[in-house]
Formats: structure tokens, sequence, C-alpha cells
């Protein structure tokens, strides 16, 4: 047994472990943000002049964005909002909607929607902006080299979405490794750049926010649309928390993310104040022209881990929205038997590549991405705050005063950073909002029509248990087979539509009936322990059974495993390794009755034909699987 030192050695061990790991995954998108947001402050378009007065007064609102944006809000607040360890927009969302009901309910749910169909906009938004800015450094070292910045681009970008497949296993140890020597460069780089001009440390003074500001309200008014690129990636600190824990993502950001940040801005902007031609860039200026090319290489590699951790999260996203009912399901791949998170989603991991390679060849450059970026970060921090208000009144038990003395100002500098961030929808801010829209409507149109159908499809299963007690009453008699055969279905309370029609159109019935359900929980993960329940059905035969499987909306339901844990726990389950799969395949059949539009149910027609096959979805043996088929208008 070890000793109270020992452990509480091994204990800090693995939370520094943890806080490197955090790194990496973590801290990529907001770490690589010194490549482009203070050139982006100062962009020709916005006509901001480089003055000690203007640069300290942008400074000061970066520096206080991390401090407010990140610390307080998300490292201190936010994060304590957990739902079993997770973090991110639709754990929020499961968690803010627990306890609330009618009204307030479809206001959590809706948020929570609107959050995720932003953040698939920033995921496309991301990779693109962080590796072009990688990559333009060259012209820094040579401008000649201008006309390979995008093949360049685009061959980095394809080589990190053909490698998904394999997973991140691999190269996932090295990831906290390559950021700390990152951010280490680039503060080392920064207080380089601080000591041209040590007057910019005023910055740390907020009165020189306030008096920017004051100064001039419409132009700090717009400058706040490029001030929000310091902040972005800033979701990934609570999406990422059930990986690491809120304890050494906090502990990463405040003892190396935070100091090495805000020294490299610093650094930017007093070599801005020493030479102002060099605002165009002033990243890559921190260094001598010896080693503009490593500073390249350094940051690609930085920006690749920070495209990687963005993809990451879409593959995760996206499977909790197939589980809580969003989306349709969708082809998953475990990429390590290890961790149960490293997943991959081919259709993802493609479309998002596609949208990606538009938008680089769209834009073109850093510079105009930087136009485009925001809009999506801003609305998924604003819908973050609202939904952790819910939690403190529904969940904490917060008075009404005390939530809203935390939580209103939050959601006023969110809806600040949101209007500023208004003014680039004509300079291609209408992208993200475009996306976000149209992936709103896909899973809004998803949703309803999933329960529509299934509201339909109990109409016709008609109750079960009236069903099996009529079962040996059958006319005509029923012809028992041998072996086992497993009825998936979306209730315990119907009857498998396949399960009727062999014994209404087929006259038969296996010698064992298992039934089996999926519920998915508004939780993470499900233990084995808890996973299966069993019911007999009150059949005298003792040949009828009721299995019902509880899974998280993390984890990937698996049928044949579910039924083994279950027969552990009976012995009313037999035969299970030659059982027979029976499916009751739905056909959708748009109709002109009521609802909503015809275009939307013709797109959840559309839908529903794309969706995987159940076989895979549910990891069934392909060769013992039964489908029968029916119709269903909507």
């Amino acid at each position: 047994m070890k000793s109270e030192p020992q452990a509480s050695e091994a204990g800090r061990a693995k939370s520094g472990a943890l806080a490197l790991a955090a790194l990496g995954v973590v801290f990529g998108d907001i770490g690589t943000s010194p490549l482009y947001a203070l050139q982006a402050a100062f962009s020709p378009h916005d006509h901001l002049r480089v003055t000690e007065a203007n640069v300290v007064g942008i400074l000061s609102l970066f520096f206080w964005s991390l401090i407010v944006v990140v610390t307080v809000k998300y490292v201190l607040f936010v994060m304590r909002a957990d739902n079993r360890g997770e973090g991110g927009v639709m754990a929020l969302m499961a968690l803010a909607g627990r306890r609330a009901g009618g009204r307030e309910r479809s206001v959590v749910l809706l948020l929570g929607l609107i959050g995720v169909a932003l953040f698939y906009g920033d995921g496309v938004i991301t990779p693109a902006i962080s590796v072009l800015s990688a990559i333009e450094g060259t012209q820094v070292a040579s401008p000649s080299v201008h006309q390979f910045v995008l093949p360049l681009t685009l061959i980095v970008l394809t080589l990190l979405f053909a490698f998904q497949h394999k997973g991140t296993g691999r190269i996932g140890s090295a990831f906290g490794p390559i950021m700390l020597v990152w951010f280490l460069t680039i503060a080392v780089l920064g207080a380089y750049g601080i000591a041209r001009n040590p007057a910019v440390l005023r910055a740390v003074d907020p009165l020189n926010a306030v008096s920017y500001v004051d100064r001039q309200p419409w132009v700090a008014f717009v400058s706040l649309g490029a001030i929000v690129l310091c902040i972005t990636g800033v979701e990934a600190l609570y999406a990422d928390m059930g990986h690491f824990g809120r304890i050494p993502i906090a502990t990463a950001w405040l003892v190396v993310a935070l100091p090495s940040l805000t020294l490299c801005y610093f650094g930017q902007g007093a070599l801005m104040l020493h030479d102002p031609r060099i605002a165009a860039n002033p990243f890559f200026h921190l260094t001598g022209p010896s080693l503009t090319i490593p500073l390249v290489v350094l940051a690609t590699a930085a920006t690749v881990i920070a495209s990687q951790a963005v993809i990451s999260g879409a593959f995760s996203l996206s499977q909790q929205a197939v589980q809580l009912g969003y989306l349709p399901r969708l082809t998953i791949r475990h990429t390590s038997e290890e961790m149960r998170g490293q997943i991959y989603l081919p259709a993802v991991n493609w479309l998002l590549y596609v949208a990606i390679v538009g938008v680089v060849l769209g834009f073109g450059s850093s510079a105009s991405l930087a136009a485009a970026y925001g809009i999506a970060v801003t609305g998924t921090m604003a819908t973050t705050s609202v939904l952790a208000y819910i939690v403190t009144r529904r969940l904490w038990g917060w008075p009404t005063w005390l939530g809203l003395l935390v939580v209103a100002p939050l959601l006023a500098i969110d809806l600040t950073f949101f209007a500023s961030n208004l003014l680039k929808v004509h300079h291609g801010g209408w992208f993200p909002l475009l996306l976000g829209g149209a992936l709103f409507v896909l899973m809004r149109t998803w949703n309803w029509g999933r329960k529509t159908v299934t509201e339909k499809r109990i109409t016709e299963e008609g109750p079960l248990r009236e069903f099996i007690a009529r079962l040996d009453q059958h006319t005509p008699p029923l012809v028992t087979v041998p072996g086992t055969a497993v009825y998936l279905s979306s209730s315990t309370d119907t009857t498998p539509l396949a399960l009727r029609i062999n014994a209404e159109h087929n006259h038969i019935r296996h010698e064992q009936i298992v039934i089996f359900r999926s519920e998915i929980l508004d939780v993470p993960h499900v233990g084995d322990e808890d996973r299966c329940g069993i019911d007999g059905l009150d059949d005298p035969s003792d040949r009828i059974v009721l299995v019902t499987a509880r899974f998280g909306y993390r984890d990937r339901p698996d049928v044949p495993a579910s039924l083994q844990l279950a027969a552990n726990q009976t012995r009313e389950l037999r035969n299970l390794d030659d059982a027979t799969y029976f499916l009751s395949r739905i056909t959708i059949h748009p109709t002109a009755q009521g609802g909503i539009t015809m275009w939307r149910k013709r797109l959840f027609s559309a839908l529903a034909r794309t969706a995987p096959s159940p076989t895979e979805y549910f990891q069934l043996p392909a060769d013992r699987v039964v489908a029968i088929g029916t119709q269903i208008p909507i």
C-alpha cells in the first residue's frame, strides 16, 4: 500500500502528464491564434493606424479577453458544469434540460442545437485559417514563394484528413510535447520582442482598454471582431474536459498557455511599434530571417495539431448527436482498443475535408478568412452562457439574483463580440452562418421525422404484451422453428413489425424469441454492470424475453455483446451464438398531409436512405441478419 506522500507524488505526476497532454489536444486552436489575431486587428481594411495608444489599447483588450472569457468564464465557472465528467455544448444541453420542462426545455434544445451547428462552422474555418497562416510565413523569408502557399496548404490538409482513419493514438503522445515546445518558443520570442519596447507592458492595466474604447467607440467596436480571434478555441477547454479533467486543463492554461500567449501578443505589439511596416505579418518578424523557415515548420506542426483537435471534436459531437437523435446513423469506427473516445467517422471526415478545401480556395488567404472568423465562435459562446445560467438555477439551486450576477456580464461580453462580428457578414461571415443554419435545419428536420415515424410505427405495431398473450392461440397455428430469433425494437411496449409480420404472414415463430431495445441516456457512458435489464413479459413458456440495453451518448451500441451480458444474468437466454437477427426496415413515403413542409419531408426521407445499415451500427453479424420491410407515410 502506498504511503500518503508517495500517493500524493503519483497523483501530481499523473496530473502533470494530463496537463501536458491537454496542451496538445485542448489548446491547439487558441495556441495558434497569435499567427493571425494581431495581424487581423491592424488589417488595412479597418484603417487602424499603428500608434502607441492603439497598440497598447488593442493589447489590453487581448489580455483582458483572455483573463475574463477564458480564465474566469470557462476555467473557473463553466467547466464546473460537467455531465458526469463530460463537457461541451451538447453535454451542457443535456445537463440543462434534465430538470427543465415545457417551454424552458424547448429553449434549451433550441440553444443547444444552435451551438452545435455553429461549432461545425468553426470546425471548417479553424483548420483552413490555421494551416494557411502558418504556410504564409514562408513569404516573410522569401516573397517569391507566394504562388506555392495554396498548393502547400492543400497538401498538408489532404495528408491530415487522409490519415484520420488510423486514429490519433499513435501520434497523440507527441502532441503535448510539440505544443509545449510551441508555447515555450512563442513565449521566448515574445519576451525578445518586449525588450525592444517595454512600454507595451502597460496593456496589463485595464484602464488602457477603457481609454481605447472611450477615445474611439466605433473603431473599438469594429476591432472586437479581430480581438475575438485571440480566444477562438475556448470551447475546446470545455468540450475536452472529459478526456483530461478540469484541474489538468486549468493547470495547463494558467501555467503554460496564458503566460506564453500574453508574452507573444505583447512581443508582436512591441515590434510593431518599433517598425509599423511589419503589421501585415508581425508573428514571423519575431525572429530573424535565418530562423523563419524553422518557425514555419514548427507553426505548421502546431496548426496541424490544432486542426486535429477540431476534427476529433467534430467526430465526438457527431456521435453524440446521433445518439441523442439529431442526426441519422453514421458509420463509426473505433481506432483504439484502449481509448474509447478515439473514433473515426468517414462521412464527417470527408465532408469536412471538402468544405475546408472549398474555404481555402474560395478565400485564398488567412487575412480574408479572418474576416469570416468569429461569428460561429461568439454564437457558441453566447449559447453556452445561457445554458450555464439554466444549470445554475435548475441543478445548482442558485437564487435568480446570483445567477444573473455571474452570467449577465459574461453574456453581455459574448453578445458584444457577436454583434461586432456581424459586421463581417458581407466579408465572408455569411459562410459559417449559412453552414450553421443548414446544419440546424437538418438536425431539427431529422429529429422531427424520427419522432413522427416512431409515433406512426408504434400505432402499427400494437401492444406487445397483448400480442404475446395471443401468440399460442394464433389462427392458423404458428409453426415453431428451432433456434433463437432476436428482434430489434424501438419500444418496450409495442410489437416489433418484423415479429408481427413473421406471425401474421409467414405463420412461424422461433423456439426462443428475444426482443431487444436500446436506450440512449443523457450521460456519456454506462458501465457493463448497469447495461441490461431483463423482462420475461409474463410469457408462461419462458420462451420470450425482453432485453433493454442502456447506452451513454458516447457509447457505441453493441447488440451481441449486450446480449451476452444479459445471458450472464439469467438462464432464460440461450443459443445466442447462432441467433438470427430480424430488422424492421422502414421505407419513408412523404405525403401532402400535415406536419412540416414537403421539402423538409423529402429531406428527411433522403437522409433516412443515406443512413448506414443497422447491421453495422448495432454491430450485428451480417450473415445472420434478416430484414423485413414496410412503408410509413409522413
